[in-house]
């Protein structure tokens, strides 16, 4: 039988209530969408912070030079965490030096009768830890070896890392004397494998 003009006035309203409603469960679900997404961004950025703060806890800063009140030249982690020491080189004159005994010899330096030495690498220094890689014990000897260091150009390479694996190089092209514009420390993705003829052993 035929819907007759009230059968259809009747269905008019029920047809624009239901019109309402799936406008309004489109609206919610674009709403939870949104609110999920940035309920997803905030956590990424929590962890994005969390990340950096971790990573100021834990960053390594290396510098190395003399010491002329304790006749040594030495390496100190200026940083607030530990510093992984991957690599040492050392160079007179752009040759590099398997050790003191070589470097010395390098410098035109007669070997002192007494120094000592304290290993670079491999290494960890703790935040604030000082190593003297090398000390004299005469001050005679000592200030034989400054003059020659500063007048034959001893350079040193250290590469580092902090405990999340990020890297350093440290590349100081003066280690003895005045340092001014010499030292660079630039971030790499990782610590280079020498060849043995250029590690530096001590």
């Amino acid at each position: 039988m035929p819907a007759t003009q009230n059968d259809e006035s009747a269905s008019a309203p029920a047809v624009k209530r239901l019109g309402r409603e799936i406008r309004w469960d489109a609206a919610a679900a674009i709403v939870a969408s949104l609110v999920g997404l940035l309920a997803l961004l905030v956590a990424g950025y929590t962890a994005y912070i969390q990340r950096q703060q971790v990573r100021a806890q834990v960053w390594p800063w290396l510098l190395a030079g003399n010491n002329d009140n304790q006749n040594s030249v030495e390496v100190y982690n200026k940083g607030v965490g530990p510093a992984i020491v991957r690599s040492a080189r050392i160079w007179v004159d752009g040759k590099s030096q398997p050790d003191w005994n070589h470097v010395l010899d390098a410098l035109g330096v007669a070997k002192p009768r007494a120094y000592s030495e304290s290993t670079i690498y491999p290494n960890v220094l703790s935040s604030g830890e000082t190593v003297s890689i090398i000390k004299f014990i005469e001050k005679d000897a000592y200030q034989r070896f400054r003059a020659a260091a500063i007048q034959k150009h001893m350079t040193i390479e250290i590469c580092f890392c902090s405990t999340l694996g990020e890297c350093w190089r440290y590349r100081d092209n003066h280690l003895v004397g005045y340092k001014e514009g010499m030292v660079q420390v630039k971030p790499v993705e990782e610590c280079p494998r020498l060849p043995p003829s250029e590690v530096f052993n001590n």
